[in-house]
This record gives C-alpha cells, structure tokens and sequence, in this order.
C-alpha cells in the first residue's frame, strides 16, 4: 500500500476497519490496569450498574479503535498525531464477545496557514457493534504531512 498524505484524503471519504473480537478476559484486563470500576470488572457487579451487565470501559473502546485505524490507514500516512480530540461520545456499551468494526469519515480539511508542510483533516471515527449500532463516536483533528510542503490542497 502506497504512503497517504494530507492530499490524499477528502471531505467525505469513508474507511472502515475490521471487525475485531472483544473477549470478555480483555474487557477485565483493561479495566483491573486502567478503569476498575465494578461494570468492567465482574459480571455480577455489573448487573446492578446503569449498564445491566459486563461492558468494556469507555477508555477501553477508544483504544481499541484507535488501534484498528492505527493499523488501518494511520502507520502507513504521513501522520504526525493529533492536537487533541473535539468530542467523545460512548453511547451504548461494548459487550464481550462484540465483533467490533470501525468507520471513519473524513469531516473537513485545511491546510495549515503557519506551517505548509501539513495539514488537518478533521475526522469522525464511529465504533459500531455486531448489529451496525453506534457505540462509541469520537470526533478530532489529525495533522498529516503535505506531499510537498506548500502543495495545493
């Protein structure tokens, strides 16, 4: 696969990633390390939780769609990370044994003003469950090296 660049992309692109098995003993793993709150950690406990049983932490989900995009398209771009994140959204929970998939859609794009050898493309990255429903959708700004430094976009 040929190396992406900032001129690469385009309002509207779409790219979709996986799906990915989420395993119940990698939901309680993450969460005993980095959220051990009672609805990641024990099946039990998490049936008397605003999420009615087992679910992988928010942070969990993030990470693991992070690495499906990371694998997906970013490792192989002229990426040069992200300012931060616009929004994040988990709006149904991640259950073990999810086949999760990931679709990202490119939002906006500038070329930046100060420095012209990038850019940022605004990116909305959705994480969707086995039957296509909306788990998790965050929104932020990529930097992304030009082909050329003062490219035309």
């Amino acid at each position: 696969m040929q190396k992406r660049y900032f001129e690469d992309f385009h309002p509207g692109m779409v790219m979709e990633f996986g799906p990915r098995l989420v395993a119940r003993e990698e939901i309680i793993a993450f969460a005993a390390e980095f959220d051990p709150q009672p609805m990641h950690l024990d099946d039990d406990a998490a049936k008397n939780t605003m999420l009615g049983g087992l679910a992988a932490s928010g942070w969990h989900t993030c990470c693991l769609a992070m690495r499906m995009i990371a694998d997906g398209f970013i490792i192989n771009s002229g990426s040069m990370g992200a300012p931060g994140t616009d929004e994040v959204k988990w709006l149904r929970p991640l259950r073990p044994g999810t086949h999760l998939k990931v679709r990202t859609t490119v939002i906006d794009m500038r070329a930046s003003k100060s420095k012209p050898d990038r850019g940022f493309v605004t990116l909305q990255m959705d994480a969707l469950d086995d039957a296509g429903d909306l788990i998790m959708r965050m929104t932020f700004p990529w930097m992304v090296a030009r082909r050329s430094a003062g490219a035309a976009s």
